[in-house]
């Protein structure tokens, strides 16, 4: 991942020109965007704090590129990212979602890239103390504790012991009889020999675990119960016949005082999963990883709004149509910078970078609201695909779609070879079903690959170490040369 300060304009069209094919109008207005993010953060705070994003509106039809280009952008900048649609929200959320609502996905989004970048920093130390209580785990099935200390194992503040008794509590905080084992009864010293046999039973144990070989063997393990109780409210026909659960609310008094685990059965691979997330957890600084996520939403995060087009009135001669424009009257102060209360804490949306993207096919830019459009003054248009697109798209991304079918046919030990010639056709038939029916841009080139391989992915398990060559022959007998003939589209089907 590259430094912010390396990405200049110019390296991050170049980086995304390995996954999209054209639109470079597109492409340096979000470079020059992403840029001015880092300038601002170089300035004074007081500077810094007057400096507004410049939020983009890209303009074009469907499946040229515009979600694919913010999506990498993004990517490069390692900021939080969030999709949606703007036609889900409503008039002050009557029918659909409340526009406040966008702002707090955007804060889940970052809450999780920043707990996954915390989770990959101490990686290390809790795969390690994952391993620690797998192995302990299975070396009690063995009866092969080594001492007294082993079995004070902590965990949330509990030693082992501790954790097994809570298992055996009732929801009332009254204790039940433990099962036999689970008292901490000294028992009688061992011999030198018997202990040397011991501990390299326990290396052995230990080795085994490491080379994977007891990944299916299946262990009894206490692990952190996070399912939250739920409140049983029944209602009839008045506020008056309403009842809660009094099992409930005990059971989140009884939570209130800290973690309660629960004996779980799992083999040691799906163990092993389970404890790392448990250990990462507890390594994490939650209050820290919050702020911080927090901080990278309100100065870094990315909200791209699709389909914005669709929450303009659907004939603006015949007068506004009040629900829509509502809408965007509603989107309008999250856009110019307002404070939205999330679960984590009120969020600031000053400098969130605002990506809007719509076809306009029966409405334009000019029909948003004066404020709104005022909002977004970058705009950019982007160009349909052509025949010559559509074959580079097949071929030059890194992600291009026939290195992706060739990749997964290869595990069935099938070679899958695209001749230049059947890259050529394939490109003619989505131009031309694309111009005779519905211009679905590169999407199209998905429905033909799947029509197209469709028999020889079902094959392939059968026909393994075998050489399957795409030429203009192969591509013509399955898909037909005419992109407007019926009789030959059958992927339209």
């Amino acid at each position: 991942m590259q430094d912010m300060k390396d990405l200049t304009p110019r390296r991050i069209v170049e980086l995304l020109d390995e996954h999209i094919v054209g639109q470079d109008k597109a492409k340096r207005a979000v470079a020059v965007a992403l840029r001015n993010r880092w300038r601002r953060q170089q300035l004074p705070p007081e500077e810094a704090a007057e400096i507004y994003p410049k939020n983009i509106l890209l303009v074009g039809p469907t499946g040229v590129g515009k979600t694919e280009i913010s999506r990498r952008l993004a990517a490069l900048a390692r900021a939080p990212f969030l999709k949606v649609e703007a036609s889900r929200f409503s008039e002050v959320g009557y029918h659909g979602r409340d526009v406040e609502s966008m702002v707090r996905d955007l804060v889940e989004s970052a809450i999780a890239m920043v707990r996954r970048e915390e989770g990959e920093r101490v990686a290390r130390e809790a795969a390690e103390a994952a391993e620690e209580r797998i192995f302990r785990a299975l070396a009690r099935a063995r009866g092969l504790e080594e001492d007294e200390e082993e079995m004070e194992e902590e965990e949330g503040g509990l030693s082992w012991q501790a954790q097994q008794m809570q298992l055996f509590q009732t929801d009332n905080n009254e204790w039940l009889t433990p099962p036999p084992g689970l008292e901490d009864t000294p028992g009688p010293e061992e011999d030198p020999e018997a202990k040397a046999r011991r501990k390299e039973e326990r290396e052995k144990l230990l080795q085994a675990l490491r080379k994977g070989e007891l990944d299916g063997e299946e262990i009894e393990i206490p692990l952190e119960d996070r399912s939250k109780p739920t409140l049983d409210i029944q209602s009839g026909q008045g506020t008056e016949s309403m009842a809660i659960d009094t099992r409930a609310l005990q059971e989140l008094w009884g939570r209130a005082v800290g973690p309660r685990y629960k004996l779980r059965r799992l083999t040691v691979r799906e163990a092993r999963v389970a404890l790392i997330e448990e250990e990462t957890d507890k390594l994490i600084d939650k209050d820290g990883m919050i702020q911080k996520a927090l901080d990278r939403c309100e100065n870094d995060g990315i909200i791209f709004l699709d389909e914005i087009d669709k929450i303009v009135g659907a004939n603006p001669a015949e007068g506004p149509d009040v629900s829509r424009e509502g809408v965007q009257r509603d989107l309008l102060p999250i856009v110019e910078g307002a404070s939205v209360f999330t679960k984590y804490g009120y969020v600031r949306t000053d400098h969130i970078l605002f990506i809007g993207a719509g076809a306009f096919s029966t409405s334009k830019p000019a029909d948003l609201i004066p404020e709104l459009q005022g909002r977004f003054p970058v705009r950019v248009a982007l160009t349909p695909l052509t025949k010559e697109d559509l074959a580079r798209i097949l071929t030059e991304p890194r992600n291009a779609l026939t290195r992706q079918y060739a990749r997964l046919l290869s595990t069935e030990g099938v070679e899958l070879v695209f001749t230049q010639d059947g890259i050529q056709t394939l490109a003619e038939v989505a131009a031309k079903a694309n111009f005779t029916t519905q211009d679905i841009g590169a999407r199209r080139l998905m429905t033909l690959l799947e029509k197209l391989l469709e028999d020889i992915s079902f094959e392939a398990p059968e026909k393994s170490g075998t050489k399957v060559v795409v030429d203009q022959a192969f591509v013509t007998a399955r898909l037909g040369d005419a992109g407007d003939d019926d009789d030959l589209m059958p992927y339209r089907i």
